[in-house]
């Protein structure tokens, strides 16, 4: 019996994820040895974080036309290429080349979520749609994991530049891997409609368009930005701040880096399903913005050891890095069919406001100041206010779908 063609587009768009959250990851987990070879300050990865994040918003402000013009898992593949060649500039070393790497590394990642959106959208049964969403978005913390505990031992053993040219290596099979799967999900034998090309003002203004889609998007996105600027902030900069601050070999750090991440993935499933459960997933999410703050905080300023360490980073990766699925899935349900890609690539634009930010304004925190602490209360802070901000509106129950009307009787 032939499997449901929802089962394929999972594991193509949760590898597809995964590949692309491991190589942008694969940065700050290496982060201590790379900036000191290249005579940089360790906050200095917070520019870099920001860079990959710059490489995204471009994708999405100009390439909004590749899923239409090549395919959701064509679109795929064109990213694992550009991550490739992201990794080899980058084993090049030199500021200029992790700039550019950066920046190469944020395009190539940026069709993992339009383009997965478009494909489980197409074929995620409805009942299930926020749990297979979230398991597909799980691959981000996935990818992180696999960061952890494969570059910081690689960097750590044989120096930086292997951990990046494996993960080039990684980018090219996950191409080739996925590549079977196209013509059943791709559809190639239906013609495309190309969008005409869009002016500057158009491009520009097109995020602000999608907002416009439903009353609920706007408090959803504003508590998105907020939640991935905490996020954004702990994976560029927590195994920096471990080697660093707390005086933890680059493998420790790898090994909390990776627990983080870890707990991220089992929450995301999880919290994604009690999402479905419920049916209110914008109270879900203000609960766990509420909390995730809180946890942020406790992580910075508990006295820890490494295996406490490791507790509370699971802690505080399990809720302020599973909030992406739920979003992603309550963005398709808001929005026509027609303009799930569309709404998902402009709402993933506003997110990447906060991981694009949020990395520079810490490193500028750490530059004045030098307290890592006082940098992390202080996105921990900004999600708090912006949780109690938008509270009111994303607590409001969602009214159950009215039943469909029986035909009168002849």
């Amino acid at each position: 019996m032939a499997q449901p063609r929802w089962i394929a587009a999972l594991w193509v768009t949760l590898l597809a994820q995964t590949v692309a959250s491991f190589l942008t990851q694969s940065l700050p987990a290496i982060a201590p040895v790379m900036t000191a070879e290249a005579g940089l300050s360790p906050e200095t990865i917070g520019n870099l974080a920001s860079a990959v994040a710059l490489g995204t918003v471009l994708f999405l402000l100009a390439g909004g036309g590749l899923l239409a013009r090549f395919g959701p898992v064509r679109a795929l593949q064109i990213g694992s290429a550009v991550l490739a060649v992201g990794m080899v500039i980058a084993a090049s070393g030199g500021v200029p080349a992790l700039l550019l790497a950066s920046l190469l590394l944020g395009i190539g990642y940026a069709p993992a979520a339009p383009a997965g959106s478009q494909i489980l959208q197409d074929t995620a049964p409805a009942q299930h749609r926020t749990l297979i969403f979230s398991v597909k978005q799980a691959g981000a913390p996935l990818g992180g994991t696999f960061a952890g505990l494969i570059c910081a031992p690689v960097a750590a053993w044989l120096g930086w530049q292997p951990a990046v040219l494996l993960g080039a290596a990684v980018a090219i099979v996950t191409g080739l891997a996925i590549q079977p799967q196209r013509t059943a999900l791709d559809r190639p034998e239906q013609p495309r409609t190309v969008p005409q090309s869009k002016g500057i003002a158009q491009t520009l203004t097109a995020p602000l368009a999608v907002l416009r889609l439903d009353a609920r998007l706007p408090p959803l996105i504003i508590l998105a930005i907020s939640f991935s600027t905490v996020q954004g902030c702990l994976f560029a900069f927590t195994v920096t701040w471990l080697v660093t601050d707390r005086q933890m070999s680059l493998i420790e750090a790898g090994a909390v880096f990776a627990a983080m991440q870890a707990a991220g993935v089992a929450a995301r499933i999880v919290l994604g399903w009690l999402a479905d459960r419920t049916g209110q997933p914008g109270r879900n999410l203000v609960l766990q913005a509420i909390a995730a703050a809180i946890c942020t905080a406790l992580l910075v300023t508990l006295p820890a050891g490494f295996a406490t360490m490791i507790l509370l980073a699971a802690a505080t990766g399990s809720l302020a890095a599973s909030w992406n699925g739920i979003v992603m899935a309550e963005v398709a349900r808001l929005v026509p069919r027609d303009r799930v890609g569309d709404a998902t690539a402009g709402c993933v634009l506003f997110i990447f406001l906060g991981y694009l930010a949020g990395p520079s304004v810490f490193a500028a925190i750490i530059a004045v100041t030098a307290s890592w602490t006082g940098a992390f209360l202080a996105i921990a802070a900004q999600l708090a206010v912006v949780t109690a901000m938008v509270a009111g509106t994303l607590f409001r129950p969602i009214a159950p779908a009215a039943p469909p009307q029986r035909p009168a009787a002849d």
